[in-house]
């Protein structure tokens, strides 16, 4: 198995597209072309875990956080980032990083939660803008299903919870070929007009290329045309955070001790009880104070995040329970969600679960 094969299963999932413009996700050591036997997943990546891939002869980790996150200037183990990239050269140890890129995907981090913590009703918090085209194309009419078809089964057309979304209407195309020329239909210098049908389909960006490259391949013409325009409606499959219904009502304390029991988080950090239900819920895993008003526009009844300042917490303003239930507590389902992601795709490739506990803050409760 290639680094590549590796990263390609993720594509479809959680496109590097996707990240914050921040991030730096993807392969950030080794070679792409690399053949690995076996992988070690982790939430972060320490010297410990470096030892335990080194132990069980792993060539490849894969974290969610990413070990190269700023710009490295120099490579000396001064510093436990450069001892960890050295290492991890020395020992031919290739990583790679799927950060914000999963935790804005349709079937992500964000989701994973939900599913732990039984929402039902679950969607995107904070929808994410500028990932959405529409591609234009044009063929005779009695290939506009086979084209259709080929671009569909590339991700184009789907909308919220239907697929195989499309516009037509018919019309009048018009060429003329030259002598260079192999037409489908019409003449070399001769202009042809043909019945055609406009195909008009959505898409987003990570899949523009391979529904262009399928309707290229469907298309009976030598030259298609075709138009790829941007958009700016909202892609409320994937995004920030997510929300969801709990199945059943619980009281603030309630919710709280379900929260500890989810996450196992030592101590959580809250705002004051109001004595109101808790049904709605929205989440975010790890650093998610940003969405805090997104929670409250969206009328949920608790926020679940991380690494919440202490003036945030201010922005609840008494009209719902806003909870940090720890960034590495919140996140720490994404061990599992990367391993079913290359388990479904590659099931006799051998992936570990990392044993080290990466969670680099303590807690001190002298009772």
């Amino acid at each position: 198995m290639t680094v590549n094969e590796i990263l390609r299963c993720f594509h479809d999932i959680a496109p590097l597209s996707l990240q914050e413009s921040y991030d730096n996700s993807g392969l950030l050591i080794g070679d792409e072309n690399q053949i690995v036997s076996k992988a070690l997943v982790c939430i972060d990546i320490t010297e410990d875990v470096i030892d335990e891939a080194i132990k069980n002869e792993c060539g490849l980790i894969i974290s969610h956080h990413p070990i190269i996150f700023k710009g490295l200037k120099k490579l000396v183990p001064s510093e436990f980032v450069e001892r960890i990239v050295i290492q991890a050269i020395k020992n031919d140890i290739a990583i790679i990083a799927m950060h914000t890129n999963l935790d804005n995907s349709s079937t992500g981090v964000n989701f994973k939660i939900a599913e732990k913590m039984k929402l039902k009703s679950a969607s995107v918090l904070q929808p994410v803008e500028g990932v959405l085209k529409k591609i234009v194309t044009f063929c005779p009419h009695e290939f506009a299903d086979r084209v259709r078809e080929a671009m569909e089964k590339k991700g184009a057309g789907n909308i919220g919870n239907y697929d195989g979304c499309s516009f037509n209407a018919t019309g009048i195309g018009t060429f003329r070929a030259n002598e260079e020329a192999n037409p489908f239909v019409g003449q070399k210098h001769h202009l042809h007009e043909e019945p055609e049908t406009r195909i008009e389909m959505i898409v987003p960006d990570y899949h523009v290329r391979a529904v262009i490259s399928a309707l290229v391949e469907a298309h009976p013409y030598e030259e298609v045309a075709y138009d790829i325009y941007q958009l700016d409606n909202k892609f409320h499959s994937v995004g920030a955070g997510i929300i969801g219904l709990l199945p059943d009502e619980l009281t603030e304390v309630e919710f709280l001790e379900f929260i500890q029991h989810t996450f196992g988080t030592i101590g959580l950090r809250h705002t004051t009880l109001t004595g109101k239900k808790i049904k709605k819920v929205a989440v975010c895993g790890g650093s998610g104070a940003f969405l805090i008003h997104h929670a409250r526009t969206a009328q949920a009844d608790a926020f679940v995040t991380a690494d919440i300042k202490y003036h945030d917490f201010f922005e609840a303003d008494g009209k719902m329970l806003l909870v940090d239930a720890g960034h590495f507590e919140t996140e720490q389902f994404t061990k599992e969600l990367i391993v079913e992601i290359i388990h479904k795709k590659f099931p006799t490739f051998a992936v570990l679960n990392s044993g080290v506990n990466t969670n680099a803050v303590c807690y001190f409760n002298k009772k």
